[in-house]
């Protein structure tokens, strides 16, 4: 290998001739060269003599180390930056006095290079003669002093290095970061110079500006008192540390080694006279329980579970577990509430503000607070209100309403799925990672023990081999018991009397029994067609076109309203509204954004412009009932009301009978006893009286793959089913619902008030009900929609067939032919 040197080029040794020379004769540093590749290193010194390793990661440095071992003599120089945190370092970034290193061993790694250097030479930095993409300069190789060899001087370095040597022995033994075979180096090495250098590199706790400082002390007697003065105070150090050691080591068994070392902090704090956290923590907490106003039950347990800390080991996992339920209860608020506003009108503007309808609820909510508005004295007892209607109809932005009216605050959790039993009381505090249930991790969100709490989708609470959500919910909601609900966690007693529960519910029949008797049922059954355009000029269209961010450019006109609620939607609710109403919005939005409209008034027209052909054909009555067998019936599903075509046809056969379309049990039955009262009865019907004899018989309720049940079909089955023996059909925009017995009376039915709704959305305009469902006709439906539809009430199957039944033809026809019946098999829409 070559390296230019004053300008002319001679012959250089091999790194190994170099390091054999400097092993056979260390004073032999005569041969370096006087122009190195500079390799900056962060907190690092290295002496001579030492064998260290360096890991290289930056890309300059990388092309350093590749350049002085490819085409160079695996010769660098290495120095120490002054400031650690400097990314691009320049020659003023370092110290001056390095040391040249010759590259022993190279490693690839994944995050750079990985290198073991040895230590050969100190050298002072002249000048820097390249600056990239690495720093190269120009170097003045400073030789090791000559070691002196008067008597006095001589002696006086020979005490030093004994001196060195047994500080460094003592550090070795007390130092457990040092091995003690690091003890023989003191034996093994004579020169005093050599013997500084690895001293001074091996102790682990000098400061990199001290390792600095002795790299630059030149003069050995110099170099060798600065080490001891070193050596002299980590000594101290040590022995106080052991000494510390002691005095814990007689308070505490060997097995603590965790809680030992914080007692060995706690003994250095008071070395220094600073204080005792724990102490400072553990009356915070004291002073916490004091503020937090507890019951007299909770205040007991939580001082003995800070008596209990405060003596445990902070290491020990108890403690964490202690400390978090401390936590938890002073972080209840036992004595927390909020004033209900008792102004009752203007809750009521409130109220009627956010919704529209709901006049039931509202009234319920008002008559609560005027109670509370006279009762002053003593507790009143909450109640516990659920909310039952289909999807859409605003339950739970009903309860948010409800809680800005009263001024309390409103916390909502979703029972939908709930399998757990543990969700609703918490887990015991003997499992990892336990926790307080729902209710009394709301109850600590809502910052105050009087919110309102709502609990959505109770119905769809399941239970599995973790228990029955439903059964701890038992204790949540009854007002009788819930003012000392005992959460596992808590282990003792909250009252929750004070919280005003709402549920809401689609459904009750899957609530356990139990829990639905402890609840005031508030039914919502649905809006009316004028309801629904309401809550969309009120509600709807401002929140889409606010979030449009089209305010002032658009405008619904009432006629484009009910266009959508008449053709483009058929719900109980609103959120099918919404979405063709933000449809609507976000095409205006385009539109807008193109120029190609400055402002916009959606009319009737307009609306089958943007949403497309009508969805809905309320002339489907008309059409698919105009035949004989075909009648329309009224049901009930979660989602509200709808109608329903049951279908009966005829064919040749021997009294077959057959009903298709995933019919329920009950709703079998009900087509069992409507053919057994059209045979009981044929010729009541004028229907010939060997018409089933001669036929097979096949009832179908469209869409196949709906589930259907319940009795209230078995007045459209036997209508269906007259109609067909008869060839008379059924009345146009008719349509009937109501249970029937063999001896032909009528029996009343539920869910008046959505079947009727499902009737006028539908376009009907003669419903056939029970005598018996005439109150609550009266009581649930609105009063425009009774005026709008033509209500028959009847008792009798007679009277429902008269009501149902075309007028018999002049000329009858002859059933006799056994031709069977051609009948319409459209699907229904059943929601």
């Amino acid at each position: 290998m070559t390296s230019t040197k004053n300008d002319t080029t001679n012959e250089q040794p091999t790194i190994t001739d170099l390091l054999d020379q400097l092993d056979n004769d260390p004073e032999n540093r005569n041969n370096l060269p006087d122009e190195l590749n500079l390799l900056p290193l962060r907190e690092v010194v290295i002496f001579p003599v030492l064998v260290a390793p360096l890991g290289v990661g930056r890309e300059n440095s990388v092309k350093l180390v590749n350049a002085s071992v490819v085409g160079g003599n695996r010769l660098i120089g290495v120095a120490t930056l002054r400031d650690p945190s400097v990314e691009n370092p320049t020659l003023d970034d370092i110290y001056p006095v390095g040391t040249v290193v010759a590259i022993r061993m190279m490693g690839q790694t994944s995050e750079g290079i990985r290198l073991i250097v040895q230590g050969l030479s100190r050298f002072r930095v002249l000048e820097a003669i390249q600056t990239t993409p690495y720093l190269r300069v120009r170097i003045e190789t400073i030789p090791e002093p000559e070691i002196p060899q008067d008597k006095d001087t001589a002696m006086e370095i020979e005490a030093l290095r004994r001196q060195i040597g047994n500080l460094f022995k003592r550090a070795v033994s007390l130092s457990p970061e040092l091995p003690d075979e690091m003890q023989g180096l003191v034996n093994n090495v004579e020169d005093p110079r050599t013997l500084t250098d690895l001293i001074a590199g091996q102790t682990p706790r000098l400061t990199t500006p001290e390792r600095q400082e002795i790299l630059e002390t030149i003069d050995i007697q110099a170099r060798m008192t600065k080490l001891m003065e070193l050596l002299a105070r980590e000594v101290q150090v040590l022995e106080l540390g052991s000494k510390l050691e002691s005095q814990v080591s007689t308070e505490l068994g060997k097995s603590q080694r965790e809680y030992y070392l914080r007692e060995q902090m706690k003994a250095i704090q008071k070395e220094l006279g600073e204080g005792d956290d724990r102490t400072q923590e553990l009356e915070e907490l004291k002073e916490k329980i004091e503020a937090a106003k507890m019951p007299e039950e909770a205040l007991k347990e939580a001082n003995r579970e800070l008596d209990r800390l405060s003596r445990m080991n902070p290491a020990a996992p108890e403690y964490t577990v202690s400390r978090t339920y401390i936590d938890w209860l002073v972080a209840l608020p036992w004595a927390v509430f909020t004033e209900d506003n008792l102004d009752i009108s203007a809750v009521k503007e409130v109220l009627d503000a956010d919704h529209t309808g709901l006049d039931k609820v509202k009234d319920r909510i008002l008559e609560f607070l005027a109670v509370r508005k006279f009762k002053t004295a003593g507790t009143m007892r909450q109640p516990i209100l659920c909310f039952v209607g289909p999807p859409g109809v605003g339950k739970t932005s009903l309860g948010k309403s409800i809680a800005h009216a009263m001024g309390r605050k409103f916390i909502r959790i979703s029972l939908g799925g709930i399998r757990d039993e543990a969700e609703i009381r918490g887990h015991r505090r003997t499992y990892i990672g336990s926790l307080p249930g729902q209710i009394i991790q709301g109850i600590r969100r809502a910052g105050s023990n009087n919110p309102l709490f709502m609990l959505d989708e109770i119905d769809k609470v399941a239970a599995d081999f973790r228990g029955d959500p439903s059964s701890a919910l038992l204790e949540v909601l009854d007002p009788e018991q819930n003012n000392s609900f005992r959460d596992h966690y808590l282990e003792v007693p909250f009252d929750l009397s004070k919280v005003l529960f709402i549920t809401t519910a689609n459904i009750l029949d899957t609530i356990l029994p139990p829990l639905r008797d402890r609840m005031e049922i508030i039914e919502i059954a649905g809006y009316t067609e004028e309801e629904k355009v309401a809550i969309a000029k009120q509600h709807l269209v401002p929140k889409q076109i606010a979030e449009h961010g089209i305010e002032g450019r658009i405008e619904f006109t009432d006629e484009a309203l009910t266009q959508i609620v008449r053709f483009y939607t058929r719900e109980a609710g609103v959120r099918n509204l919404e979405r063709e109403i933000a449809t609507i919005c976000r095409k205006a939005t385009r539109a807008f954004a193109e120029n190609k409209l400055e402002s916009l008034v959606v009319t009737a027209d307009q609306v089958t412009e943007y949403l497309g052909v009508p969805r809905l054909d309320i002339e489907e009555a008309v059409h698919r009932a105009s035949q004989p067998g075909v009648a329309i019936g009224l049901v009930w599903t979660p989602v509200g009301g709808d109608i329903i075509f049951i279908e009966a046809t005829a064919m040749p056969g021997e009294k077959g009978f057959n009903l298709t379309g995933q019919l329920g049990d009950v709703m079998r039955e009900s087509a069992q006893a409507a053919l057994s009262y059209i045979r009981g009865h044929i010729e009541d019907i004028q229907a010939p009286v060997d018409f089933y004899q001669k036929h097979d018989i096949h009832i179908h309720v469209p869409a196949g793959s709906i589930p259907k049940d319940g009795p209230s079909a078995g007045v459209t089955m036997v209508t269906a089913l007259a109609s067909l023996f008869s060839e008379r059909p059924v009345k146009p925009l008719l349509a009937m619902t109501g249970e029937i017995t063999l001896s032909g009376k009528v029996l009343p039915i539920g869910g008046v008030k959505e079947k009727v709704l499902a009737a006028r959305r539908a376009g009907i305009n003669t419903v056939i009900l029970p005598e018996r469902n005439r109150k609550d006709l009266l009581e649930d439906v609105p009063e425009e929609v009774r005026k709008e539809l033509k209500i028959e009430y009847v008792s009798t199957i007679e009277e429902v067939l008269r009501l149902a039944l075309e007028p018999a033809p002049t000329a009858a026809n002859d059933v006799s032919t056994n031709k069977p019946k051609k009948i319409k098999s459209d699907a229904a829409a059943v929601a």
